[in-house]
């Protein structure tokens, strides 16, 4: 690609910025552990919110959404879109539990709900375990998504040539063009993101995803549309994709919601996911495995933002506004531009680089420039987080609790700065030496599987103790071990994906199960301090709940369902609305608009609405840091 000296320029604008929000928030972020990764827990829900949907925008997000379009139709986004069941019942049921609680981190959680040596265990285990390793794999296989992008948009530039040839002489992965993007995103773009992350704390992050999420949506919707100019227009587009459906063999529709229900239980076709992997998508993956972004009950940088908000109500409308933004209005420009990359080349080998295909042939000259910031965007977004959210547990739940407990807040601000810069050089290691973007995908889900079930029942089941959580983690490690040792399923990618997940999380659940009921409960005075902390529904906490006097019993369980239900159709309708709309079946487009409207008028009436109401009981700051030392 060729780059103008107006290309540069807006390059290097970008990168300006994100540097300066770093100083500007400097001073602010300094003044305590609070303020530095939970911006003094003063921040509203329309930017909690959009720095969490700017987090999950990473640079390899349109290519993978690409990927599963090419190969298995609209209907392969299943993969994520199942995610939505977590993601509001994180909203209606969890927000408001994580934001009573108070806490500077979910691993802190260890220690309010359980209690002695293995809280302590499980506390430090997870801060290392998810800020050092599974934070590290994350930006792996990000840098890795990276890399080819850079490699792509900037290959034939002095630039590239540039640094190509000084890593040259290191040879292995530092040969040839890539080798060149690989030391530009290692050696640079990890740790200018590292700096301005360390400078401006939470705070930074915040409003630089602010920044690079309008930045980044801009850009995808400018190659979605010229994409859609290139083919002819919507119409043209139906009409060549039915085509190419019709010279197929055995194959779905590339342009269903859904997948085919005409093929067996577990047979693969183009252009439709096998039904069996659907079933897990939409009936266990969403509670059942542990995935950043998706946690089960809400957890890791969403939790963050969480803990962030001004108050409950807050924190509640920061992560609906999420689920909104993150499944119903962003989907489509990827989808539509991955329809197009159908169409325009078929027969691709590796069909995520159909997105870098579609930007360099048909974005004009003169937004490339902007183009290749977004990418950035996306890139240093998702990094920012990770520094973040794995510092603050490398520190608070590991440094500051089992190795230096008494210190000022200068100190522990200045060790988290030192922590994000450790996490630079860890995941710089990590994506040089990871294969590949899948396989550290693969890692993340299968080590989660079935480990789910936990991290929903802990707040509303008072016999969850320290070691359900414990042999449930090890269980699914063991588990997922074991199969890939022994390869004893056999198919298609996405069959073994889903005989795997099934057979992993049955094992694990019974496992727990066991060991909950097999080993003793928690002192009652851990779970008595832990109620009143919290205050979750009666209903699954009665034996604690009938010796405690002057908390009012909370019976929200139901009322909470409803407005999860109500909540998930909002959104699933809207995005099938805005789907059918865009590919002008306008009549159904516009009624399940209406519908979802309509959820979304009875969700604020009889929830929201309500909640807005409800005195702010926010549990202050010093009460759960009692309660945890």
């Amino acid at each position: 690609m060729t780059l103008s000296f107006l290309d540069w320029l807006a390059i290097f604008a970008y990168l300006a910025i994100t540097v300066l929000l770093g100083f500007w928030f400097r001073k602010r972020s300094a003044k305590s552990v609070d303020d530095y990764f939970v911006s003094g827990r003063n921040v509203n829900w329309w930017l909690a919110g959009t720095s969490m949907v700017a987090t999950t925008f990473g640079a390899d997000t349109p290519l993978v959404v690409t990927g599963l379009v090419y190969t298995q139709g609209i209907s392969g986004n299943w993969l994520w879109w199942g995610s939505l069941l977590s993601g509001m019942m994180t909203v209606f049921l969890f927000a408001r539990l994580w934001r009573r609680s108070g806490l500077l981190t979910d691993v802190q959680f260890a220690e309010i709900r359980y209690s002695g040596k293995p809280a302590a265990f499980l506390r430090g285990f997870r801060a290392v375990y998810l800020g050092l390793l599974m934070n590290c794999v994350i930006l792996g296989w990000v840098t890795k998504a990276m890399t080819s992008i850079v490699a792509t948009t900037l290959g034939g530039t002095p630039l590239l040539l540039t640094v190509a040839g000084w890593v040259a002489p290191l040879g292995g992965v530092w040969a040839g063009p890539e080798g060149g993007a690989l030391a530009i995103c290692v050696l640079f773009l990890i740790p200018f993101t590292g700096l301005y992350v360390s400078l401006g704390g939470l705070w930074g992050v915040l409003w630089t995803d602010l920044f690079q999420f309008v930045l980044k949506m801009s850009i995808v919707i400018a190659i979605a549309f010229y994409a859609v100019r290139a083919v002819g227009g919507i119409s043209a587009l139906i009409s060549r994709l039915a085509v190419m459906q019709s010279h197929a063999s055995a194959n779905g529709n590339p342009l269903a919601f859904f997948p085919s229900l005409s093929s067996g239980f577990t047979t693969e076709m183009l252009w439709t996911i096998p039904v069996a992997t659907f079933l897990v998508n939409i009936g266990l993956q969403w509670w059942a495995f542990w995935y950043p972004g998706a946690e089960p009950g809400g957890g890791g940088y969403i939790a963050q933002r969480i803990f962030s908000a001004r108050d409950e109500r807050q924190g509640l409308l920061s992560v609906l506004w999420f689920n909104v933004a993150h499944y119903a209005i962003r989907p489509w420009p990827w989808i539509i531009t991955a329809l197009c990359v159908v169409v325009l080349y078929p027969g691709l080998a590796h069909p995520e680089s159909g997105y870098m295909l579609v930007m360099n042939n048909y974005l004009p000259h003169s937004m490339r420039g902007l183009a290749i910031a977004g990418f950035l965007a996306a890139f240093m977004s998702t990094v920012a987080t990770q520094l973040n959210w794995g510092a603050s547990y490398l520190v608070s739940d590991f440094y500051r609790r089992f190795l230096h407990r008494q210190a000022s807040n200068r100190h522990y601000v200045r060790m988290s700065r030192l922590a994000t810069v450790l996490l630079v050089i860890a995941s710089a290691w990590v994506s040089v030496n990871l294969d590949s973007i899948a396989s550290g995908w693969q890692v993340v889900m299968e080590i989660g599987a079935g480990t789910g079930a936990v991290y929903l029942l802990r707040w509303y089941w008072w016999r969850i103790n320290a070691w359900s959580e414990i042999s449930a983690m090890g269980c699914s490690l063991a588990v997922t071990v074991a199969i890939n040792a022994l390869h004893p399923f056999h198919g298609n990618s996405p069959v073994v994906f889903a005989k795997t997940a099934m057979t992993t999380t049955a094992i694990t659940t019974l496992v727990w199960l066991a060991v909950t009921l097999l080993t003793p409960a928690e002192p009652r005075e851990t779970l008595e301090a832990f109620y009143r902390l919290v205050r979750p529904d009666v209903r699954g906490w009665k034996p604690i709940a009938a010796k405690i006097e002057g908390v009012a019993p909370t019976r929200d369980l139901g009322t909470n369902l409803t407005a999860w239900i109500l909540g998930c159709a909002m959104v699933y309708l809207c995005l099938f609305g805005t789907g059918k709309l865009l590919l002008h079946h306008h009549a159904q487009g516009i009624a399940l608009l209406m519908l979802s409207a309509l959820c979304g008028i009875g969700l604020y009436r009889n929830f929201v609405s309500s909640f807005s109401r409800e005195p702010d009981t926010t549990t202050t700051r010093e009460q759960s840091v009692a309660a945890v030392e």
